[in-house]
């Protein structure tokens, strides 16, 4: 990868995590490593009496030794399991059927064309960056469509599809908790906040647009932020792409032809969903008309799955590119064959995970964390910015939203609250410290999976140089949240609907 001579201190720190990360070991040999470390850590740790009060149900917890009789048995009859219910692997695996098809049979390329040849250069970024945070509202399908497409849009312009993948990984990632729309995230972290609130007001009732006034501001400030990054951090030092770029033709009408009909098919199939979400009796709501608790929203990728398959099936026959199911076929084949090394990776990247999780290890960290900034004593918008902190270095540890704020709310909630704060307000300080690391933190699966989909475009990319590509999104991501929520916090502005900063206990 060609490198431009920069003399900025942002530039040098991010080449010497580059030329440190690059000098580290294949992904699979540094998570076999880390699993290696968690075992060890797990009987140091359980000999010392390493321990912790859960603030949930004030249960003891205790470091598991997993290099005990029973821990040694746990590994090796759960070995398989870890893997087979390995959450990124299963949905990856479907996502990539459907994409595989929309792209061999050339419909996803064609749509880029057309895309790019009537579009404005100078918004393509912005709109791919925005395009990626409202992709939360799939959320995983969207670590899974979009790097990919990203990558294929700044290749057909000329730039460097890497940059592309990573702008989209690091505005999903880092974005998960800004959206212009209520996701099923909105829901799960509402009914886990209420539960913590009532150990202080039984009568606290937590509504999932708690946040939502604080979120739409951020998408609008993530997209300026991001794409400023992108532009002119990022780019310049991957320099000029010198693999092969496809050079953009017209589109030829034989493909505009069968592009139409494949829209129209999409449009028929949305249509068909629709029929089933938007009545409250509809087949795919959930109890009592519920929508997003429902199975239209649990089975989202499966759903995406056919909104890629049905369309590029059908651009493939009127083009040409497909004249019998085996055709098909074979693009299916071609799409798993290009999932190959992040299968393997999935393989080892499951067990250090599943090791962590059955020592206890992460959660009695997370415990101490939160009573260490408790111990603090911080008040208004210093107490809310360690409070943050706190939950972005938790999260290089955990990276499960809801497992993190489980594990949070009970301690932090009701101490706010205590303090005259809203849950709302706490409930939004966690999400910006849970979202800012996500980008970086390699025990968020997907990175695995968007090491493996560069290594398309430069095979002799590194763990490295993907983090040091990352990095600058987290830091003005961090920046910008915090000076953001800082001001709303002095300006005394609700987080949502029907909220208020400060409330009475």
């Amino acid at each position: 990868m060609e490198k431009k001579q920069k003399k900025t201190l942002i530039d040098r720190f991010l080449n010497g995590i580059e030329v440190a990360g690059n000098k580290l070991p294949d992904p699979i040999t540094i998570f076999a490593m880390l699993a290696v470390l968690v075992l060890a850590a797990s009987w140091v740790l359980h000999k010392i009496g390493i321990t912790a009060i859960s603030p949930s149900n004030g249960e003891q917890l205790e470091v598991v030794n997993l290099l005990s009789r029973e821990g040694l048995h746990q590994i090796l009859t759960g070995m398989v399991t870890n893997f087979t219910s390995f959450a990124p692997l299963g949905i990856v695996i479907v996502a990539m059927i459907g994409i595989g098809v929309a792209e061999h049979s050339g419909l996803i390329t064609t749509v880029m064309k057309k895309t790019v040849l009537s579009a404005p250069k100078k918004l393509i970024v912005p709109v791919l960056i925005f395009t990626a945070i409202f992709g939360s509202v799939a959320t995983d399908a969207a670590y899974i469509i979009l790097p990919p497409i990203a990558a294929m849009i700044f290749l057909s312009i000329g730039r460097h599809p890497i940059v592309g993948m990573v702008a989209a990984y690091a505005a999903i990632a880092g974005g998960f908790s800004a959206n212009i729309l209520i996701t099923s995230l909105d829901v799960l972290l509402a009914g886990i906040t209420e539960e913590s609130a009532k150990l202080v007001n039984a009568d606290f009732v937590g509504a999932a647009t708690m946040n939502y006034y604080f979120m739409a501001v951020s998408t609008v400030f993530l997209v300026f932020v991001a794409t400023w990054v992108t532009v002119k951090i990022v780019e310049p030092r991957f320099g000029k792409y010198e693999g092969q770029v496809e050079v953009l033709e017209k589109v030829t009408p034989q493909e505009n032809k069968a592009m139409w009909a494949a829209i129209g098919s999409a449009l028929v199939y949305i249509g068909l969903i629709l029929c089933m979400v938007l009545p409250a009796d509809g087949l795919l709501r959930g109890e009592n008309g519920a929508f997003l608790q429902s199975p239209f929203m649990s089975g989202i990728v499966p759903i995406m799955l056919f909104l890629f398959l049905i369309p590029g099936i059908v651009y493939g026959v009127v083009v040409g590119t497909i004249k019998s199911d085996r055709d098909v076929a074979g693009m299916m084949f071609k799409a798993m064959s290009d999932l190959s090394s992040f299968i393997v990776l999935a393989f080892v990247a499951a067990q250090m995970i599943a090791f962590f999780s059955w020592s206890n290890i992460g959660t009695i960290l997370a415990i101490k964390g939160a009573e260490a900034l408790q111990a603090m004593n911080f008040t208004g918008v210093p107490m809310f910015i360690g409070f943050i902190f706190i939950v972005a270095l938790v999260n290089l540890l955990m990276a499960s939203a809801s497992a993190k704020w489980v594990l949070l709310a009970p301690i932090f909630v009701p101490m706010f609250m205590y303090l005259g704060y809203s849950p709302a307000v706490t409930q939004m300080a966690y999400r910006v410290g849970d979202s800012i690391t996500n980008p970086i933190t390699p025990l968020l699966a997907y990175f695995a999976m968007l090491l493996a989909f560069a290594k398309k475009y430069d095979k002799n990319i590194k763990m490295g140089t993907l983090i040091s590509a990352l990095i600058p999104y987290s830091l003005f991501f961090a920046m910008m949240w915090i000076i953001l929520f800082a001001v709303w916090l002095l300006l005394g502005l609700p987080m949502g609907p029907g909220e208020t900063l400060k409330i009475d206990i």
